[in-house]
């Protein structure tokens, strides 16, 4: 995915549509400030979630983290991939790397959420 047609949360996830179907992951800033990820938990197909819950946990050789689920929608994928290669995160953040899909997701949610240069701005606040 191209990210500057993505949203972005300030927890650094971020999502894109594909068609009916949101695709979810973390950007590239969260996987540099991760480092090496070593291990990724993807939520479970058929899994609904509410804005903000969380849909799985990263864990780097620096930290483990909470990934949050930047809209309301239901797993209809999990990126199988990631079980024997959590390091395409850091690899490719907005391709081979996505965490899940989402469906049900609602445009005005979608349309909430920070753009990239939004989010270019957020992140050279945190420092």
């Amino acid at each position: 995915m191209n990210p500057e047609n993505l949203r972005y949360t300030k927890d650094h996830e971020w999502i894109g549509m594909d068609g009916d179907l949101a695709v979810v992951g973390i950007s590239s800033h969260a996987q540099q400030a991760l480092g090496d990820i070593t291990f990724v938990d993807v939520p479970p197909v058929g899994k609904v979630l509410k804005l903000q819950d969380v849909l799985g946990v990263v864990e780097s050789v620096k930290a483990a983290s909470d990934i949050f689920s930047p809209a309301a929608g239901k797993v209809v994928a999990a990126n199988a991939d990631l079980a024997g290669a959590p390091e395409l995160i850091n690899q490719d953040p907005y391709g081979r790397g996505w965490i899940c899909k989402l469906s049900g997701v609602k445009p005005a949610d979608f349309a909430s959420l920070m753009t990239a240069a939004q989010y270019e701005t957020f992140c050279g606040q945190e420092h």
